[in-house]
């Protein structure tokens, strides 16, 4: 029903892009005399936020035993949802080809994409408000309100780039304090991302037009049907077997078809 079997890998690469963003992000402790103690590299995952914060309310000595799968502070992402964008829709006639190297009869031909927008949610936890304050300064900048990453969506077509916005639409924290002082606190900063992507269709190949031969018809200086005439033009790559993707001109070859005078005006 849907023809050839085809897969571009973009909801996978986008998830993958948007996680490499926030691979390098460290904090820093200091001593009383501002004196830096130690650096933590703070760990990426992906999984859905209330899976990690169940994860640290059972833990209550997650930040110090070296026995437990997580420590603190970390981030944690996921993909919530996927929407279409009709701002962002060209004409679906409209068509990107490129010649195939193996054959200069045929080329490659790819519709139009369609538009859709991936929200991510982005989950910084933390113990101190200080650490979580260090994670998300770092991540606000670069996003005013959006950064655009160039990618190449299709790998068939390495030479296709588009650019792929990533909008910082809104921040948000919670403060877990209530409860007995033995009560463990939690600090969760949660940052709502929207990626713009295009879904490619699959390539298939369309031949090539290689010879046209338009018919043009003339008026002679009279008004009689012996002064009209008609001309076919007969037009041809030069080289013949010359690629799609080169640089090539044309063999352009006329013939009177009523063998009149084919000077005058052209008949429109």
């Amino acid at each position: 029903m849907f023809g050839a079997y085809f897969y571009h890998q973009r909801i996978r690469k986008s998830v993958a892009v948007f996680g490499a963003l926030f691979n390098d992000i460290y904090v820093l402790r200091k001593d009383g005399n501002n004196q830096v103690t130690s650096q933590v590299k703070c760990p990426l995952s992906y999984g859905p936020k209330r899976k990690f914060l169940e994860r640290i309310r059972e833990n209550p000595d997650l930040d110090t035993d070296t026995k437990v799968a997580i420590k603190l502070p970390r981030m944690s992402f996921e993909m919530r949802s996927i929407d279409y964008d009709p701002s962002r829709q060209l004409q679906k006639v409209n068509a990107i080809r490129k010649g195939d190297p193996n054959s200069i009869t045929s080329a490659n031909k790819l519709f139009a994409p369609v538009p859709y927008n991936l929200t991510f949610e982005l989950s910084v936890y933390a113990k101190s408000q200080d650490d979580a304050l260090q994670i998300v300064e770092q991540i606000i900048p670069t996003f005013n309100p959006q950064y655009t990453l160039t990618i190449k969506p299709i790998e068939e077509l390495p030479e296709i780039k588009e650019d792929s916005p990533i909008i910082l639409n809104s921040i948000s924290f919670s403060d877990d304090y209530e409860g007995t002082l033995e009560q463990r606190r939690t600090i969760v900063y949660t940052l709502d991302f929207t990626m713009k992507v295009n879904f490619y269709n699959g390539l298939f190949d369309q031949n090539i037009i290689r010879e046209a031969k338009p018919t043009v018809g003339f008026i002679g200086a009279g008004e009689a049907d012996s002064d009209l005439s008609a001309v076919e033009i007969n037009v041809k790559p030069n080289p013949a077997d010359v690629s799609p993707d080169s640089d090539y001109g044309f063999n352009i070859n006329s013939i009177n078809l009523f063998g009149a005078d084919s000077s005058g005006e052209l008949g429109l």
